[in-house]
């Protein structure tokens, strides 16, 4: 099911929700898998001793993501707080795990596809931002 959907149907929402935070959920959904899957492509390169610290920011940024995108799902009550907090977090992620990737992009696809990835999901955590009060 789209997000869109099902947050609109939440009986809080009623139709009523923040295009910014809905295009945040599912960039962070989008660049939780996708820097999953860079990971496990970087540990099946050659040179996987050279890609310790791309794996390892791919794997947190991946965690981030896939907490934000909870979190911002949620719609019953209100912490936006903590809200607000996890997509800064999560944009901080983004950032650094595309600066990693995109060191190795000339030489691995895979890294060139999540640095995009990334860049993508900080600009949607950027503008989501704004709509969380």
């Amino acid at each position: 099911m789209h997000i869109r959907e099902m947050i609109s149907a939440h009986p809080d929402v009623k139709g009523n929700f923040s295009e910014p935070l809905i295009g945040c959920i599912e960039a962070c959904a989008d660049c939780a898998v996708t820097c999953t899957s860079c990971a496990d492509a970087c540990i099946a390169e050659a040179s996987v001793a050279d890609l310790k610290q791309c794996i390892r920011l791919n794997l947190d940024c991946a965690d981030v993501c896939a907490m934000t995108a909870a979190l911002a799902s949620r719609r019953a009550g209100s912490d936006q707080e903590v809200l607000r907090s996890a997509i800064e977090l999560c944009a901080l992620a983004c950032r650094l795990c595309a600066e990693e990737c995109a060191r190795h992009a000339q030489h691995h696809e895979h890294c060139k596809l999540c640095a995009e990835e990334c860049r993508r999901c900080e600009e949607a955590c950027v503008s989501a931002i704004r709509s969380v009060h």
